[in-house]
């Protein structure tokens, strides 16, 4: 019988805080872990935009071509990495997120300049970060407008038109951006939650000991316990991807089984990490507490709201260990760009190994905790 749903409210309050300060890792966790998470707070907020990583398609290559070019990466704010050729270079590159953005360039560049005419520049922009694409926007916008004023004091009546396009988000809706990531947000905190109560509930109520002498394996047990949730997850999936789709006209141009694969890899994940926070607790409320430790760190750390390349080096490596990282570039490849497995590999290759790690982790600790 579970105390906390029958015991008078006074009573349930005085055992609860009583409880949290006697534990020593509870105070710890209490003390310890707002620590970890405003430290992880001050490095990640950033919304600045800056370096971002630019192709150069210059069908000109002329001398004014490669000045303008030159404005560009002289700038703090746009990072030229590659130089292509073809159409097809710069798609491969925005949908592998390589890129965020492509500077094209066409024949009669430097003709138009130096006749006195509007010479046209074009900006092709990864726009499923609405945000960012707006602020990038205005970049180029300024970078023009300087050009502008230096070739017209050389030639007159010579202008550079810019033109920007945003590719995969064209109207740069930011509800597009966000809710693919909510999606994912909400079958973290859920599956992660309801697996967090799976080992320790049986420790409360008492029945964990009669499951040890039983035959069944670590594995079956593990697996008996996250089966069920994953079904659910599944469920939740489902349902949010048809509101996000039906009710807020999120685009969705990708493969269901693309996306349930990744859901697939992602609950293993969360799942694994619940029940291994369930392993290492004595009570619900240290599950909760523990769940919600790892929530707000994995939302900071994925790229939902602050880019990843705005953060310190070591914390971008820290963020590999993530599974929320990569199953947002799922979602948003999936919903936005309509990418399948040969562009996402990386991301499902990642999330496959953090799975298995993790559980392999899970089925470890419950073996130590029944011993």
């Amino acid at each position: 019988m579970n105390l906390l749903t029958f015991e008078p409210l006074r009573q349930m309050i005085v055992k609860e805080f009583t409880q949290s300060f006697r534990d020593p890792k509870m105070r710890r966790l209490l003390i310890i872990a707002p620590i970890i998470q405003i430290l992880i707070f001050g490095y990640v907020i950033n919304t600045d935009v800056k370096e971002i990583p630019t192709a150069v398609y210059d069908l000109d290559n002329s001398v004014r071509s490669r000045e303008l070019v030159a404005q560009f990466a002289g700038s703090r704010y746009f990072d030229v990495t590659q130089y292509i050729t073809t159409e097809q270079q710069a798609l491969k590159l925005l949908d592998q997120s390589t890129v965020q953005a492509v500077l094209r360039i066409n024949h009669g560049f430097e003709e138009a300049i130096n006749g006195g005419r509007k010479a046209m520049l074009q900006v092709i922009l990864d726009g499923t970060d609405s945000n960012a694409t707006s602020i990038v926007v205005g970049y180029a916008a300024g970078i023009a407008g300087r050009y502008n004023q230096q070739i017209g004091k050389s030639v007159s009546g010579a202008r550079v038109n810019l033109e920007e396009r945003a590719w995969f988000n064209s109207n740069l809706e930011s509800r597009n951006f966000f809710m693919p990531g909510v999606v994912a947000l909400i079958l973290m905190m859920s599956s992660m939650t309801m697996s967090s109560m799976a080992i320790v509930r049986e420790k409360e109520i008492g029945t964990i000991e009669q499951i040890i002498v039983t035959p069944i394996t670590r594995l079956e047990f593990i697996l008996g316990k996250m089966i069920p949730f994953a079904a659910i997850g599944f469920l939740n999936a489902l349902v949010v991807t048809v509101v996000s789709i039906l009710w807020f006209h999120v685009p969705f141009r990708g493969s269901v089984l693309v996306l349930f694969v990744g859901v697939l890899l992602f609950l293993c994940s969360t799942l694994g990490i619940g029940l291994l926070v369930s392993t290492v607790s004595h009570t619900q409320q240290q599950a909760m507490m523990s769940a919600f430790f790892f929530n707000n760190p994995f939302m900071l750390l994925s790229g939902f709201v602050f880019p990843i390349s705005n953060m310190p080096i070591g914390i971008q490596w820290l963020t590999y260990l993530n599974p929320l990282r990569y199953f947002l570039i799922i979602l948003r490849g999936v919903f936005l760009k309509g990418v399948g497995f040969g562009i996402l590999w990386p991301q499902f290759l990642g999330l496959a190994l953090l799975a298995v790690f993790i559980l392999w982790i899970s089925v470890q600790r419950f073996h130590k905790t029944a011993g």
